[in-house]
């Protein structure tokens, strides 16, 4: 299956004012090296807006910079909210720049998930509903910086999220057999390898360091599952919905750990 990944929903780093190494905050632990406040520069900020460590973040005690996807938000706040023009040249646009870009992120991360979900093709009796969603957070996410930063996105995606289950449900309907319902389910360091978790929903569950390895993970749907740390050796994850990026690089795999289509294996593998 094609995830109908869009070029769009793709962080360029190099179109972007290094906004997520500015507006978001960070507190020191196993993620970050050090504390970082909301809408301070990380340290390690060139002027250029690169990283000044981006070869050697795992090493420098930034994993949680690795695992950090903003799906296109940070170039499209840099290039079309703000025109073009970072904060450095215009400082006074810094505070309402940093205020858009979290919300950006949420909208982007909604179209990425309904882009997904009109891929499904068994999926087809909710896709005019999805496009008529996919319209509308485009719509938004194109509004001026105002309008963006007023917006209720909790509630935006809760009407959002009921389309993307449907879609989900059935897009896994025709998996045989009882499908396991561990949506939300606390799974931490579960062991679970090997386990049969085909078309399983793990909507928004907590796998952080469970074993996975072997797991048979196609067709489960995976919007939300925090699996940091998570062991993903020799798993399958052919088909599986609504997996990101962000999710594969913060887990643990190998070279026999199967990928849905679209995504790539972690260098870090």
């Amino acid at each position: 299956m094609d995830s109908g990944h869009r070029d769009d929903l793709r962080a360029d780093c190099a179109s972007c004012f290094g906004l997520c190494c500015v507006a978001l905050p960070f507190a020191r632990s196993a993620d970050f090296a050090a504390d970082k406040p909301a809408g301070q520069p990380c340290a390690n900020l060139r002027q250029d807006f690169r990283c000044g460590i981006h070869v050697r973040l795992r090493d420098s005690g930034y994993q949680g910079c690795t695992v950090f996807d903003c799906f296109g938000a940070g170039q499209k706040v840099s290039q079309i909210t703000f025109g073009g023009t970072d904060w450095r040249q215009a400082p006074e646009t810094a505070r309402s720049m940093f205020a858009v870009f979290p919300v950006m992120r949420q909208l982007h991360e909604l179209l990425r998930y309904v882009t997904e979900a009109l891929g499904l093709p068994s999926a087809r009796p909710v896709h005019k509903e999805l496009r008529r969603a996919l319209a509308r957070i485009d719509a938004l996410s194109r509004g001026s910086a105002e309008s963006i930063a007023a917006l209720d996105v909790n509630a935006l995606r809760g009407e959002v999220n009921g389309l993307l289950l449907r879609a989900s449900e059935l897009a896994r309907a025709h998996v045989p057999g009882r499908r396991k319902n561990h949506r939300a389910a606390d799974l931490m360091g579960a062991r679970l390898a090997g386990a049969d978790l085909r078309g399983a929903s793990l909507r928004g569950a907590l796998l952080v360091a469970a074993d996975l390895g072997g797991a048979d993970l196609r067709d489960a749907d995976l919007i939300g599952a925090d699996l940091r740390d998570a062991d993903l050796g020799g798993a399958d994850l052919t088909g599986a919905l609504f997996v990101t990026q962000s999710q594969l690089d913060a887990a643990r795999g190998d070279a026999a750990t199967r990928v849905p289509a679209g995504l790539r294996r972690p260098a870090h593998w």
